[in-house]
């Protein structure tokens, strides 16, 4: 069995810790500073995310990028 799409992986980390925190896409996009359609394809493991955009992501969710590496 081959393992998941990194995208995929990264995009089932961030949507947990957004449920952790009790937010909705929208706000998650809001604090992350990008623009809900992409926060929600970067969850669904449809966008190649940028590194510049993966800390924008971290930052937003409060979250370390070790921390949210792990998680993948």
């Amino acid at each position: 069995m081959m393992p998941l799409d990194i995208r995929i992986r990264f995009g089932r980390a961030l949507r947990r810790i957004r449920e952790e925190q009790g937010i909705n896409q929208e706000e998650a996009a809001e604090r992350c500073g990008l623009h809900r359609t992409y926060y929600s394809g970067i969850e669904r493991g449809v966008r190649n995310v940028s590194l510049v955009n993966i800390e924008r992501v971290a930052r937003g969710l409060k979250t370390a990028l070790p921390d949210l590496f792990r998680r993948i």
